[in-house]
């Protein structure tokens, strides 16, 4: 199951507040919940860093989150919304100004661009639901000030140029163990590459921290050699993607 082949994007922002566990952790609860539902599964969720300025209001990081979802048959993007509305109405936190985006994955160099110009720029809502309505993308606010529907609808964007954020979650990525072969690497995991030039039975020193990160439109893992022998890059390489 390729992230790239998924059908569906669903993205989601601005749920959190400096107590609760932040936008990640509810992706990942978002994902249980839709799973639970019936209406298909995950096959990675990205994490896409936005502008950090003074005049955009967030808690500590200004990201936001996108899922690659494979529906059910028969599942519409309505009928997601449907059910993930209600939920981060529900789940997120108080005070928090939660958005939802749910697109069909198809390349869109308007919502591409609009995804790179929030990493840069101070966006308005109104242009981010006009930008939606245009291209038949469901975008709705579920509390506060709704401005998190800015940041959900540049996530879809910096995930379908390809080539923004890591995977803050993908099947299998909080089950290994602190070390593995690469060819049982990359059965544990559904990543397309690995960058470094390691040996299918190179050892890799996996830690407690994997994130491959999403480049070309693939899950690539970044790794690289110490004496000891093959690691995956730290947390300030692969959070510069």
């Amino acid at each position: 199951m390729r992230v790239a082949d998924a059908d569906l994007l669903i993205a989601i922002d601005d749920t959190d507040d400096r107590v609760s566990r932040g936008t990640g952790w509810l992706a990942q609860r978002l994902i249980e919940e839709l799973a639970a539902q019936g209406l298909g599964e995950c096959g990675g969720a990205t994490r896409h860093q936005l502008l950090r300025d003074p005049r955009i209001p967030y808690t500590s990081h200004n990201s936001s989150a996108c899922l690659a979802w494979f529906r059910a048959p028969g599942v519409t993007a309505a009928d997601v919304a449907a059910v993930a509305g209600p939920f981060l109405a529900e789940r997120s936190a108080p005070g928090s100004d939660p958005g939802l985006a749910v697109a069909e994955r198809r390349t869109v160099p308007e919502l591409v661009a609009f995804g790179r110009a929030a990493k840069t720029e101070v966006l308005e809502i109104d242009a981010a639901r006009e930008l939606a309505r245009a291209h038949g993308v469901h975008l709705s606010g579920h509390g506060g000030t709704e401005g998190g529907v800015l940041g959900a609808l540049a996530a879809v964007g910096l995930h379908l140029s390809g080539s923004d954020g890591f995977f803050l979650w993908m099947p299998g990525l909080r089950d290994l163990p602190a070390a593995l072969p690469l060819s049982a690497l990359r059965k544990a995991l559904p990543i397309d590459e690995v960058d470094g030039g390691p040996a299918d039975g190179d050892v890799i020193d996996l830690g407690d921290w994997v994130r491959p990160i999403w480049r070309d439109g693939r899950a690539v893992l970044l790794l690289e050699q110490t004496a000891e022998g093959w690691r995956v890059a730290p947390r300030y390489v692969v959070h510069a993607h």
